[in-house]
């Protein structure tokens, strides 16, 4: 799968995915860097890849604004920290929704998800 870290989203989810075997984007130090959202979504569809972020308006935009697009995992923890932020990544990138994600956005909570699809 194909993967872009928002900059709000730990670099280190960068090295646990690749280790997974997966291709990931990171905006952080290229010209895209200061991108918006709605920037940073269109670049996620440009290079076909799944946005990964902390960014809860996501959750609530995305399906309301785009009707095809590849997917955007939103983690949004309590107290979020880069051991709970990779751990609830691990674990959704376990799971077989993950394989269907193409029009979804999925909202991850310390112990639960919400799913929307477009």
């Amino acid at each position: 799968m194909n993967f872009l870290l928002d900059k709000n989203f730990p670099k280190s989810a960068e090295k646990l995915l690749t280790e997974l075997g997966h291709r990931v984007s990171d905006i952080r130090g290229t010209e895209q860097q200061g991108a918006n959202d709605f920037q940073l979504f269109e670049l996620a569809q440009q290079r076909e890849a799944i946005l990964l972020t902390t960014d809860r308006d996501f959750y609530h935009t995305v399906p309301l604004v785009h009707a095809n697009h590849y997917g955007v995992v939103v983690i949004a923890l309590k107290q979020p920290n880069r051991k709970a932020i990779l751990a609830r990544l691990r674990w959704v990138v376990s799971q077989p929704i993950i394989d269907t994600i193409q029009n979804t956005v999925i909202l991850l909570r310390d112990h639960t998800y919400r799913i929307r699809r477009t």
